[in-house]
């Protein structure tokens, strides 16, 4: 399962996907295939039992915390808990000085971006109603957490 990501569009993952030149099973091409809005959001929630979960991140501070800022949630729960494997890919420029700095960049850069895309394509926009800030993993959990960082610019 792929979370919606700018950097995996910009890295070309999203066309691989589209054009299914991959060996994967793409959950998000089921979700998406499904009309009948009850059946597409027993789906989205399967989806986050995904053994797979890619995705990205909006900032990395410094001092080591990941921050996740989202609209809806949808994949909260994959990179917090339920995924086994979960890979980020983010652009070496999401890399802040400070938690403060992280979270600044979320919300006065991130956010406008993510708001200006949304209503590009007739949505109302975009606000963040969840956020997860990542410090550490558990190793009781025996999760494989990988963060990919990409020496371009490419996200938000």
């Amino acid at each position: 399962m792929t979370g919606g990501s700018q950097t995996l569009r910009d890295i070309g993952f999203e066309d691989l996907l589209i054009k299914k030149a991959h060996p994967w099973t793409n959950l998000k091409d089921g979700i998406l295939a499904e009309n009948n809005p009850d059946k597409q959001g027993k789906l989205r929630a399967q989806s986050t039992l995904a053994p797979y979960f890619l995705g990205s991140i909006h900032a990395i501070a410094e001092t080591g915390e990941i921050i996740i800022a989202s609209g809806s949630g949808s994949q909260i729960p994959s990179y917090a808990f339920s995924s086994r494997n979960v890979i980020w890919v983010a652009g070496t420029q999401k890399i802040a000085s400070s938690f403060d700095a992280a979270m600044k960049r979320v919300r006065e850069y991130s956010l406008p971006q993510e708001d200006a895309r949304m209503k590009s394509l007739g949505y109302p926009g975009s606000t963040i109603t969840k956020l997860l800030i990542v410090e550490a993993e558990p190793p009781m959990l025996q999760r494989n957490v990988n963060l990919i960082l990409v020496n371009h610019l490419v996200g938000v």
